[in-house]
């Protein structure tokens, strides 16, 4: 038997293809990137409105928070309102004093300041520092809406008088 030896295919000499991307698809991807870039940077920053939001929210937690420890230690607290901060009084012996020592409800300022705001029905006591709103010893008060305004956006504080505060 012989050795069979079966034919060596010849390579022919291939001419070398071209690799990468062209103008087209590197300015399509430019582009996507450029769009995703722009949504997450508006994302990124929040508006009027949800900052004013955000505040309201805060502000709404503080207030059925001042409203229960008006029930439990027996004594009137209050929030007092101005266009820049909101402080928390306490009464005490005929004299309204600031609540100090509560990490709660201390007095902080507006992140953006100054706010508008409108309480309705509107109040007939008015504090030294703004507007001041009562939360007495009885688990009923008045139902008030607080609106908060600022560079066009508002929003309500909703309090129903038995301990729901909602913001729209």
């Amino acid at each position: 038997m012989g050795i069979v030896s079966k034919p060596i295919p010849s390579r022919a000499p291939v001419a070398a293809t071209a690799r990468g991307f062209t103008l087209i698809e590197i300015m399509v991807v430019l582009v996507i990137a450029g769009i995703i870039l722009g949504v997450v940077s508006v994302n990124a920053m929040p508006s009027s409105r949800q900052l004013l939001q955000n505040e309201a929210q805060r502000v709404a937690l503080l207030l059925q928070l001042a409203r229960d420890e008006a029930i439990v230690r027996n004594q009137p607290i209050a929030i007092e309102i101005d266009a820049y901060r909101y402080r928390f009084l306490l009464r005490s012996d005929n004299v309204w004093k600031p609540i100090e020592g509560d990490d709660m409800l201390r007095e902080r300022e507006f992140k953006r300041a100054p706010l508008i705001m409108t309480l309705e029905p509107p109040i007939s006591e008015q504090g030294e520092k703004g507007m001041r709103i009562v939360f007495g010893r009885e688990p009923v008060d008045k139902p008030f809406v607080l609106r908060l305004g600022y560079e066009g956006a508002s929003v309500a504080i909703q309090a129903d008088g038995i301990g729901h505060f909602t913001v729209e």
